[in-house]
């Protein structure tokens, strides 16, 4: 009778292994590269894991299949114009899935990813930089709408006294009007005076 097929599956095994390179690679054990980088004068040697390096890195791939001997005990591989600084984050990253940048470095780690021909770094490098310009726009965004609202709030007092004004003045007109009506002594009268019998009287005698 033949018995059915299970699979036995670890989802921390990826992450036990990288963590355990790391180690490794920090006390320098098994290791048999060191990469050597220089950038304006300043030299520095970090050892590390073909294996890794490979896996991760097209660059590091294509030179140690072709590398046709080793000098010695560990392969040596010379970079240039590569700050001693970007390539240990590179490092870091290769072996642990993630390391802590400044900001202003982005753009150099994403040059590095680009160089070495390392994919995962060169997507997480430019998925950072989207996300930094989504929240420059943002930012820009709000000032904007929050500038926007204080202009509005500062004219309406303005124009609220312009139309109380207008109101006012328009009352005004209303109760005392440009052509007022004549007063009672300027209109014409059909009464007689009381002088005029008077006169009569004397012109009679």
């Amino acid at each position: 009778m033949e018995s059915n097929a299970v699979l036995l599956e670890s989802k921390s095994s990826p992450i036990n292994l990288l963590n355990e390179m790391h180690q490794l690679r920090l006390l320098g054990h098994l290791c048999d590269v060191t990469v050597s980088v220089e950038y304006q004068g300043v030299r520095a040697e970090f050892v590390a894991h073909k294996a890794v390096l490979a896996a991760t890195s097209k660059f590091f791939k294509e030179v140690f299949l072709n590398e046709k001997g080793m000098d010695g005990p560990r392969t040596n591989v010379f970079l240039n114009e590569v700050q001693v600084a970007d390539f240990a984050s590179f490092l870091e990253f290769v072996y642990t899935a993630k390391v802590e940048v400044e900001e202003d470095r982005v753009q150099r780690m994403l040059e590095i990813a680009e160089k070495l021909k390392c994919l995962d770094l060169s997507e997480t490098c430019f998925q950072l930089k989207k996300q930094m310009l989504e929240s420059v726009l943002l930012e820009l965004q709000n000032f904007s709408e929050s500038q926007n609202s204080e202009e509005e709030s500062s004219t309406q007092p303005s124009i609220l006294l312009e139309s109380k004004a207008a109101a006012v003045a328009e009352a005004d007109q209303a109760d005392c009007p440009l052509d007022p009506p004549d007063s009672p002594t300027d209109r014409p009268s059909n009464r007689v005076s009381p002088e005029m019998p008077a006169t009569k009287l004397k012109e009679k005698t």
